[in-house]
């Protein structure tokens, strides 16, 4: 089988910090060869892959700022769906501009919806030429048709279990509204722990007036965005991850790398944290700062081995391999993409999102 992998283009292949669909794409890619399948990997031309790397953009637009990311992504599927027909399938991972240009596409489409980031790019998966796969049952759209949900893996290597924890709580993400990270140092506060944040700002506005100020080098730290290789430090070291996001979280990566960690989780159980979490095993969840306080006092009580254990079964990369190997022969060997949907979906209906 011959698949191309159209990547995103933000940042490298896997990312040197912040890029989890980056991050998901060279993983997939990585597997799928030593699995054996013939892997084109369309990503920026810095990245690290054992796939065959092809594209057009040097390096990621969002470390270069003389870089249009408009115009690159444009030029990054161009490039990819010129040469689809030698491929048995496309996969894509790069949200919604290869679904407009979709009729280019002369092998089967798949694409892998990472989260809706906005209405507008709406009427671009509901007439589209594709087949989608969610990340999670609860970040599906009633408008669209799925071929299958394929949860996130991550690369169990390079997350080392910790057994012993330090007392701190570690909230770990993009510092954005979305993701609650003045609720997490207001859980903490209120808990007595101190607090690490790590994570790109991608709220400017917010950052200053909500999170820096309490930013002390003591109670609360803030270690900016943090790599994979010190990212299983800092999830290790913690008693907790805090995930009081205020959105419906698609998936939730940090999630899932805390608990393969051995470090539980306290998350406000929206969007797709009741299928991340396994209640009493691998955390929590609350739906207050009053009932997130209580469970940090609780989630020292489970079992860290038990909770690494039950993340590695569910998460590991070889599942999310294996799983997208089910769809793709399912696509290739029996059937067609689905015929072109010209009804634009209620947008009041629809999972909005973010990565």
């Amino acid at each position: 089988m011959r698949v191309a992998l159209l990547g995103p283009v933000a940042w490298r292949t896997p990312p040197h910090h912040y890029g989890p669909w980056e991050q998901v794409t060279g993983l997939l890619a990585e597997g799928l060869v030593a699995h054996g399948v013939d892997v084109t990997l369309f990503a920026t031309l810095d990245s690290v892959t054992s796939a065959r790397l092809d594209g057009v953009c040097p390096q990621g637009y969002a470390d270069n700022p003389d870089m249009d990311g408009r115009v690159w992504e444009a030029m990054h599927v161009s490039h990819a769906f010129a040469r689809s027909a030698q491929f048995d399938l496309v996969h894509s991972h790069l949200d919604w501009l290869p679904l407009a240009f979709a009729e280019h596409c002369r092998a089967p489409l798949l694409t892998t919806v990472h989260g809706f980031s906005g209405a507008g790019i709406l009427p671009a998966y509901a007439r589209a030429r594709s087949s989608y796969v969610s990340i999670s049952d609860a970040d599906r759209s009633p408008e669209l048709d799925y071929v299958a949900t394929v949860q996130h893996g991550v690369d169990l290597t390079g997350l080392p279990f910790t057994s012993d924890a330090g007392p701190g709580l570690v909230v770990f993400g993009r510092i954005h509204p979305d993701k609650g990270t003045h609720t997490a140092i207001e859980i903490a506060r209120r808990a007595g722990r101190p607090l690490t944040i790590c994570g790109i700002v991608q709220d400017e506005r917010y950052f200053a007036e909500e999170v820096a100020p309490h930013i002390d080098g003591d109670r609360v730290v803030y270690l900016g965005s943090v790599g994979p290789r010190r990212r299983a430090e800092v999830l290790g070291a913690s008693s907790a991850l805090l995930h009081p996001i205020a959105f419906d979280e698609p998936f939730g990566l940090s999630v899932v790398e805390s608990m393969v960690c051995g470090t539980p989780v306290v998350a406000y159980a929206r969007g797709s944290m009741p299928e991340v979490v396994d209640e009493g095993v691998t955390g929590y969840l609350v739906h207050t700062v009053e009932q997130a306080v209580d469970a940090v006092t609780r989630v020292v009580d489970l079992d860290r081995a038990a909770c690494r254990a039950r993340a590695r079964q569910r998460f590991s990369a070889d599942r999310m391999v294996t799983d997208y190997l089910a769809v793709y022969e399912r696509l290739v060997r029996g059937g067609t993409p689905p015929a072109e949907r010209p009804v634009v979906p209620d947008q009041a209906n629809l999972v909005r999102s973010h990565p």
